[in-house]
């Protein structure tokens, strides 16, 4: 009895085992991800579409692992309220309604992880794309308010960013603050200031490539969370400025 209850727990044990090691087998992104992608791209129509769906379907499933195995590891590092990797993919349909492109599908995967609460600000990207393929966050399209209160910050005090943006390691992994920036001065600053670089930004983008080689390698899923890691500085920062009045004081 003893025995049998010795092979029980020894066999429980294997399975656990071999869930893990194809649960690690399938989180990796295959060759097959980027054919499928650029198949899409050469016949991005309803018809072709559908009769290849189910080459669709495993390719989504494969790219839901692997946003598990990211998501899973960055809630070791901070605290993220999307659920899932299902919850974190964007969805392949493209939104065509007022679009002068009228293609239907995306032709890259892409997901995003929500840093949770209202005192952490900024999320994490990644996105999926032969030739074209990165990892990114920031913030994309700050709300009038929140962009206000940023380049208030700046015109107050320039130099917490700056030592940020100019450290070795964010220089080596994210080169420079990337996002579209005013062409003129915003309203209400002074067009000599000498941080005038970043108060003409609209966006403030992080982002970093890789080419499709590091993509298919079976550690890409840990590259991409030391990526992520590596925007927490910029993001502290971030959500010191949001959540606080231009004294410092709490919202």
């Amino acid at each position: 009895m003893e025995l049998k209850k010795i092979l029980i727990r020894k066999s429980i044990k294997l399975i656990f085992i071999s869930f893990r090691i194809l649960a690690k087998y399938m989180s990796k992104l295959t060759k097959s991800t980027f054919e499928f992608l650029k198949k899409l791209k050469s016949n991005n129509n309803r018809n072709w579409f559908l009769e290849h769906k189910p080459f669709y379907q495993e390719e989504n499933e494969r790219v839901i692992l692997f946003a598990d195995a990211v998501l899973e590891e960055m809630k070791k590092y901070d605290h993220i309220e999307t659920p899932s990797g299902k919850k974190s993919i964007y969805r392949i349909y493209r939104d065509v309604r007022f679009s002068k492109d009228k293609t239907p599908y995306k032709t890259h995967f892409s997901g995003y992880l929500r840093r949770a609460t209202e005192q952490l600000r900024g999320g994490y990207y990644f996105h999926i794309e032969p030739n074209n393929c990165f990892v990114g966050g920031g913030f994309w399209s700050p709300n009038s308010e929140d962009l206000l209160r940023i380049r208030k910050e700046i015109d107050y005090d320039a130099s917490e960013l700056r030592a940020i943006l100019n450290t070795e390691k964010f220089k080596h992994t994210f080169g420079e603050l990337k996002g579209k920036t005013l062409k003129t001065v915003p309203r209400g600053f002074d067009k000599n200031h000498p941080a005038i670089d970043l108060l003409r930004f609209k966006q403030f983008l992080l982002i970093k490539k890789f080419d499709d080689s590091a993509v298919l390698n079976s550690n890409f899923n840990l590259k991409v969370v030391e990526t992520f890691n590596e925007m927490r500085p910029f993001f502290d920062y971030m959500s010191s400025v949001l959540t606080t009045d231009e004294n410092g004081t709490p919202l």
